[in-house]
């Protein structure tokens, strides 16, 4: 490989470091690239993935390496690099082009634009021999007929500045809740759940914890211990299986199966810190130790592998190692049997162990089908000899693991996914009552605090001691749902006061009156060909969603309508969409839920009012919030105005729409006065 550096060298990314010695001339995106072409008037290509991408690493091996392709692109383009996790707001819009050019999308993402960033062609993975076709058909066509790409470019150009909420037919404004619509939309759902792995029945299969997170507080509101199952037991099938790491904890993207057998394995934060709250929820709900384990193995994960010395959370570990991909995670039988050779057999049943390998290429991954408690009884143990027999094997496989090549580490670290695990952190917090797990969230709120915001604004990404990038909603967001949890882990009115001026930011700068949705980037940040906005739950919940929940929230604690209002609103725009298609709204749904059952609002006041509320901390209630102070305090306007007892003792005020039943003193007395759905 030719050891020429490019302008990438100076990026902070590992991604684009990783082409930093391409022969390709590479860009990173911004106005140096843009003026270029448009003064040579010369096409632009714009690619764009993310470090942990398998399909990224293989073109770039093939083509981006490669002499002759790079000429090639040299001499006819200008060529910019994009890591999609620092600019998502550049990845939605082009991503739009691609879908709207009746294209496949996906990852590395090839887009071809015209000196004025309009784009007229695109496409994701190329092997070698096409790819050079391609790019020599592109630079003929732009030479011959320059007036016909520009005239397409500008149709798509039209196409992907249309707003999403003209595109769907949404308008916002507030409107009948029904409780038979989410009984529709839960029947939807349970049609496409897999009844024998768990699941939406489809492959490949990723967790979307966003589906189950809803399925399961609804199931907690409408009393359905059958619908608590499925939930749980898909939640058992992820926990077992080759996409959660057996050994270290923390889950793999998604499986390439349906049984959630063999995955991609890279392991990405934000999936990590949603699984990690859903898992903590698992726990509450049910006290099975098998959650717990998933938890504690997680968070374990996270601090000794994931953990920057400020503070912050990286981004993503790769899938590949030495080229290759699952290297680090899978064994060979013989290797086990050397390490563990006394007990190979029930580790072999445990995790469905070959001699010549249940994958590819002769090796094995861990992958549970039986419960610890059916392989402890075909082999003459109890559960708990077992476990603690697991917990010594798994020390054992891990510091054998722990001197193999390590996968790639993508060290930038950007604060929406770290909101995301700070959140997981706060509910693993409340589950098991662990204090170290509320403390990393503290710690990782601090960093964000005094690393990632200057003047009062948050920063999308920091590397070296540099924070870049103005952050987007999705950043704002997952911080703001953060404090919120803080405010009621803690009782630490700085987090609500903060979690109150990022709203304000978010409504200032971010806030479409037109159609009463946020945008994803800051319009006033940087012009871009089209301001997009982020409406579907997906593998992250949409920063709308997050935010309008934040905002339902947010009008509670602080008794601030013009919170509410906005929230209803948006809603309303998607209400009838969360009936048509209830998978990709399932965040969206549980504002619905919030906004039927009326949120129970628990203010706790007087000597005691901790241990009252670590009562309601410990206990999963979803559409509850939770606010105590062990005096009388104006802090929080949901607090103020309440009283202890004539001793000056904790009374409980649970309270709907801000208006208060009579307080009482004990925590079932508080709970028996919640509501249900019908």
């Amino acid at each position: 490989m030719s050891q020429t550096t490019n302008r990438l060298i100076t990026s902070q990314s590992p991604y684009l470091l990783q082409h930093a010695h391409n022969p390709v001339d590479w860009y990173p995106w911004g106005p140096e690239a843009l003026k270029r072409a448009e003064i040579e008037n010369k096409p632009i290509l714009v690619s764009i993935g993310y470090s942990a991408c398998h399909w990224c690493h293989v073109m770039e091996r093939e083509s981006f390496e490669d002499q002759i392709t790079a000429d090639l692109m040299n001499d006819n383009f200008i060529c910019i690099k994009i890591d999609r996790e620092e600019r998502p707001d550049i990845d939605n819009i082009y991503m739009d082009a691609v879908q709207a050019m009746g294209l496949q999308g996906g990852w590395p993402l090839n887009v071809f634009l015209m000196p004025n960033q309009k784009p007229f062609y695109g496409g994701t993975y190329f092997p070698n021999s096409q790819w050079k076709n391609l790019l020599a058909n592109i630079a003929d066509a732009f030479a011959k007929h320059e007036d016909q790409l520009a005239e397409s470019a500008a149709s798509f150009g039209i196409s992907i500045s249309k707003k999403e909420t003209e595109k769907y037919g949404i308008r916002s404004g507030e409107s009948e809740l029904d409780p038979d619509d989410l009984a529709e939309a839960i029947a939807k759902l349970s049609s496409q759940f897999d009844p024998e792995w768990g699941g939406m029945n489809r492959i490949p299969k990723f967790p979307m914890p966003a589906i189950w997170g809803f399925v399961l507080d609804y199931a907690v509101l409408s009393k359905s211990q059958s619908l608590i199952d499925k939930v749980l037991f898909t939640l058992r099938k992820i926990g077992m299986g080759g996409i959660y790491d057996q050994i270290r904890g923390g889950f793999a993207r998604y499986s390439v199966d349906g049984e959630w057998f063999a995955p991609h394995f890279e392991k990405m934060l934000y999936d990590n810190g949603q699984l990690l709250e859903l898992y903590s929820k698992a726990y509450q709900i049910s006290k099975d130790d098998f959650f717990l384990e998933k938890v504690t193995e997680t968070i374990g994960w996270l601090q000794d592998e994931m953990l920057q010395e400020e503070g912050g959370f990286h981004s993503a570990q790769d899938a590949d190692s030495e080229g290759v991909e699952g290297k680090f995670y899978t064994w060979a039988y013989a290797e086990l049997e050397k390490i563990i050779p006394n007990d190979i057999s029930w580790i072999t049943e445990l995790y469905n162990l070959k001699s010549n390998g249940n994958w590819e290429e002769g090796v094995n991954i861990l992958f549970q089908t039986n419960s610890y408690k059916e392989v402890a009884e075909s082999h003459g143990m109890t559960e708990k000899e077992l476990n603690l027999k697991l917990i010594e094997i798994k020390r054992k496989l891990l510091e054998v693991r722990n001197q193999r090549i390590f996968p790639g580490n993508d060290d930038k670290i950007l604060s929406g996914w770290n909101g995301l695990m700070a959140s997981g952190l706060i509910q693993a917090y409340f589950a098991t009552g662990n204090k170290s797990a509320l403390d990393l969230a503290i710690s990782n709120r601090k960093f964000i605090q005094e690393k990632m915001t200057v003047s009062g604004k948050l920063f999308r990404s920091y590397k070296n001691g540099k924070a870049y990038t103005p952050a987007f909603l999705e950043d704002y967001a997952s911080i703001i749902k953060t404090d919120l949890l803080l405010f009621q882990a803690s009782a630490n009115s700085d987090y609500l006061n903060a979690a109150e001026k990022l709203t304000e930011i978010c409504i200032k700068e971010f806030f479409d009156e037109s159609d009463g949705f946020f945008f994803f980037n800051n319009p006033n940040a940087e012009k871009l060909i089209a301001d997009k906005k982020e409406l579907f739950d997906n593998v992250i919940p949409a920063s709308n969603s997050i935010m309008a929940r934040n905002l339902h929230q947010l009008s509670i604690f602080t008794y601030n309508e013009k919170y509410d209002s906005i929230a209803k609103k948006m809603l309303g725009g998607m209400k009838d969409l969360i009936l048509k298609d209830p998978g990709f709204l399932c965040n969206w749904a549980n504002l619905y839920l919030e906004n039927l059952v009326p949120t129970a609002e628990i203010a706790i006041v007087g000597k005691g009012a901790e241990a009252l509320a670590e009562k309601f901390k410990a206990t999963y209630l979803p559409n509850l919030l939770l606010a105590y102070s062990e005096e009388m305090t104006e802090t929080a306007p949901i607090l103020q105005g309440k009283t202890p007892d004539s001793e000056g003792n904790a009374l409980i005020y649970v309270c709907f729409d801000h208006a208060c039943q009579k307080p009482v003193s004990a925590y079932e007395e508080a709970i028996s006065q919640l509501p249900y759905l019908g």
